[in-house]
């Protein structure tokens, strides 16, 4: 074998380690997390308009594995986003290092407070839109099971979307986008939050708004942030590369 394709295999025996270690930690988090989801749902459920029903005692026990696999989601993005600069850290200098490794704390926060923007903001909005379609025509009766997955579907996507300006940081930071790229990129980005805003919100124009300036306004403050990393990496490589010239005999 050449050398490239042991770097190769070296490559792909790292990442596979990355995958496993965030893998298991998913699994422990999700472990433990069961203990706690009773008393989750209880918090959850208190306050409700409506009463919630089961139609098994499996159904118990998937609704319990549903909150627990949030909060592990939660506490495993850390991990993985430490795993991940693990693997990329031998391409980066050393102030690159420190930049990057800045950005994990704010992966877990951003998550968090984008599923809370969903729970207490978008899915109220949602919920009482909904539950006024029926009027004195229907009787209300829901299954929490089905209660539950509709709260994650309008939840957690927000989690994933408000990590955008960070995720776009770290890009910008390795060298794989930048600042022109995303201007230029912007109708198209646009297109596709509006899209994404469309399909977790109900079919009204107030809803989708709700959602959409918030979007739009996130991947705004990408671009910003953006050409902060970049000028700031572009001015730090300038003087290290001085700083090696000066070393040069």
């Amino acid at each position: 074998m050449d050398k490239k394709d042991m770097e190769l295999i070296e490559h792909l025996e790292e990442l596979r380690k990355r995958l496993i270690i965030t893998l298991s930690a998913f699994v422990l988090l999700l472990i433990g997390s069961l203990f706690s989801a009773p008393a989750i749902y209880r918090w959850l459920a208190e306050d409700l308009p409506v009463k919630l029903a089961v139609l098994g005692p499996s159904d118990i026990l998937w609704i319990y594995f549903i909150l627990a696999g949030v909060i592990a989601l939660a506490g495993t993005i850390p991990v993985a986003a430490h795993q991940a600069w693990l693997f990329v850290r031998p391409a980066l200098h050393e102030h690159e290092r420190k930049i990057t490794l800045a950005y994990i704390p704010a992966l877990f926060l951003l998550f968090v407070l984008g599923v809370c923007f969903g729970y207490f903001i978008i899915f109220p909005f949602i919920f009482k839109f909904l539950l006024s379609l029926s009027g004195d025509a229907f009787t209300t009766l829901f299954t929490a099971e089905k209660y539950f997955r509709f709260v994650i579907h309008t939840t957690v996507p927000f989690g994933f979307l408000f990590e955008l300006p960070v995720v776009i940081m770290f890009l910008t930071s390795l060298g794989v986008l930048n600042p022109h790229r995303l201007q230029r990129a912007r109708k198209f980005a646009y297109f596709l939050l509006i899209l994404a805003a469309v399909f977790i919100t109900p079919p009204d124009l107030l809803s989708d708004v709700l959602v959409i300036i918030p979007l739009l306004f996130l991947y705004e403050c990408s671009v910003g942030l953006s050409k902060f990393v970049y000028r700031r990496k572009h001015r730090m490589n300038d003087g290290w590369a001085k700083n090696e010239a000066r070393s040069v005999p």
